[in-house]
Order: C-alpha cells, then sequence, then structure tokens
C-alpha cells in the first residue's frame, strides 16, 4: 500500500500560565481537554491536549505551559498562524461570542472559499476560524459551545518563510500535497483530497525576521501517517531526501519522528494510533493527571511542584 499523510495531527504550542490556557481553550473555546500529562522531556512541565470528543487527530492542539517565561517573536521559520474549521453557518455565533468575551477580532473577511475570523489567545497565538462548506466533522458536545457550533478541528496552519520554493518542493515532491491556490505571497497546499485539516498556506516573506519560539509561538506541527509501517517508510524517504530525521520516539499515544522543512519549522509525522483511551475511559479523558510509566514513581513529586489546575466541567 502507498503511503500517504492524510492532513494535520496535531499542532504544539508554547503557552504562560496553565490556567488560563485551560479557561480559554476549554472554557471559552469550547475544545476537550482530552489529556493532561507532562512534558515527557521536561516531566515538570504540563502537556496539555485539546481536541474533539475522542481526540481524533485532525483535532488536537497541544500546550506545554512556561508559566514566568518571556513571550516568543513570530517570524520566518515558524507556523504563524493556527486555523480551525468551524460550520459554515456559524460565523455570526462566533462573531458574537468574540465580543461577548471581549475577544478582540477581526473579520469576518474572504480568503480563497472560506470565510474568516481572526484573534489571538491571551498569550497572543495567532488563531483563525474559517467556515468551510465541506466541513462534516462532529463537535464536542458536552463543552461550553452547543455542539452545532463547536468547533470542528483544524482547518489548516500558515507557515511564514523567508522563501517557498524549497519548503513546497518538500510538500509537493516528497510529502504528496498539491499546490491548490495562490493569491500574492499565499500559496495553499492540500494533502490528499484537500478539505479541512489538510490545508498548509506558504507566505512567502523574505523580510520577515526570523521567529523565536517561546511563550505565544507554535513549537511545531505534526502531519498524520496511518501506521508504524508507513511511519518507517516516510522516515526512509526523508533521509534519502537529505532530511535529518529522529529515530522514532514513543509519546505513548502516537509515535513520532521530527524533522526541520528547509524554511526551518519543526516537522513532526505523528502515526494515528494508539491514540488517548489507551490509558483512560473515554469518558473520562482529560479529567486527572496521567503519567507514563517511566514517571509513576515520581507522581508525588510531580504533583507538588505542577502548578495546580482547575479542570473544565463536562455538561
Amino acid at each position: 500500500m502507498p503511503k500517504e499523510i492524510p492532513g494535520i495531527h496535531h499542532v504544539t504550542a508554547i503557552a504562560g500560565e496553565p490556567q488560563q490556557n485551560i479557561e480559554f481553550y476549554a472554557d471559552f473555546l469550547g475544545l476537550r481537554l482530552v489529556k493532561l500529562t507532562v512534558n515527557y522531556d521536561d516531566p515538570e512541565t504540563y502537556h496539555l491536549y485539546y481536541g474533539d470528543e475522542d481526540g481524533h487527530p485532525g483535532t488536537i492542539l497541544t500546550f506545554f505551559p512556561w508559566p514566568g517565561a518571556p513571550g516568543g517573536r513570530k517570524g520566518a521559520g515558524q507556523v504563524t498562524t493556527t486555523s480551525f474549521s468551524i460550520p459554515r453557518d456559524s460565523v455570526r455565533y462566533w462573531v458574537e461570542r468574540l465580543g461577548k468575551h471581549e475577544v478582540a477580532f477581526t473579520g469576518p473577511v474572504d480568503r480563497f472559499d472560506e470565510q474568516l475570523i481572526s484573534f489571538s489567545d491571551p498569550d497572543g497565538l495567532n488563531l483563525e476560524l474559517v467556515a468551510h462548506a465541506g466541513e462534516i466533522r462532529r463537535g464536542w458536545g458536552r463543552g461550553s459551545v452547543p455542539r452545532e457550533h463547536a468547533i470542528r478541528g483544524f482547518f489548516g496552519v500558515t507557515l511564514s518563510e523567508e522563501g517557498y520554493e524549497k519548503t513546497s518542493s518538500l510538500l509537493t515532491e516528497t510529502m504528496g500535497f498539491k499546490l491548490t491556490k495562490q493569491e500574492g505571497n499565499r500559496f495553499r497546499y492540500a494533502a490528499r483530497s484537500g478539505g479541512p485539516g489538510a490545508t498548509v498556506d506558504l507566505l512567502c516573506q523574505p523580510d520577515a525576521r526570523p521567529g523565536v519560539v517561546s511563550v505565544g509561538t507554535v513549537h511545531h506541527v505534526a502531519w498524520r501517517t496511518p501506521d508504524d509501517g508507513q511511519q518507517k517508510m516516510w522516515r526512509e524517504e526523508l533521509v534519502e531526501a537529505g532530511l535529518n530525521v529522529t529515530p522514532v520516539i514513543d509519546r505513548k499515544y502516537f509515535h513520532s519522528i521530527y524533522f526541520r522543512e528547509p524554511g526551518g519549522v519543526l516537522f513532526e509525522i505523528a502515526t494515528d494510533p494508539p491514540g488517548f483511551a489507551i490509558d483512560e475511559r473515554k469518558e473520562e479523558l482529560g479529567t486527572r493527571l496521567m503519567l507514563p510509566p517511566q514517571f509513576e514513581s515520581f507522581r508525588e513529586h510531580l504533583v507538588q511542584v505542577l502548578p495546580r489546575v482547575k479542570l473544565p466541567k463536562m455538561a
């Protein structure tokens, strides 16, 4: 079977205070907190996962909260905008919700075939809500937003690049994306058949300063692969293409390889399985601190050093 990348698996960003992050993404945006765990490379830091009811790949936005850290700088070599997908008829609902909660926004405006609303989270992370006619996924129905207006998952991501040609070549000649649209310095690529969750825009910004990863910026974007066998094939092909690729890393809920694309953005290719129900029942996702086996003996210490947080309630 030929290997494929169906679209985005997850996006990981840096936050400031974890409680503020939970209140914005769960209480305001209405996403489900599907996993409360720690950064496996820095276990005294939380790793927060938000998504739909089951935490399907293509819906997961994750954060490493760094309380007290300085703000980052958005720029070249970064994912500079993360775009969520909403139903076509939910634009008015979200305009009213943003206004009611005093979240500054711009739009709605048209881009290509979609309407979108732009705003930032409390740490300055750039976000968009994109209304798309082809959206058929179900949102989280027990959160703070009615299911009919709930965020469905990702629409896509925007990469800011000093020059776009080498990144474009990687996407199209190696990773199977297709150039579908262009407007000014924005080039749109689609994985597989395109649509919500399978879109990446390249912004060619030769005068942009390099980005600096810290609070309010994206750390990496992960692309989906269906299984371990296809991930192995991707790793071999990427190495043949001259990229430095990590060995496969077990992240418990998925397996990962990492590499930097030619413009400097950190890419990951992550497997769809095993998923977030491997250590919690679906009904209990995100309701308690989950640790991988290697950190269970340090649970008491971690509970003491990690900031106390109040978890969202389900309707």
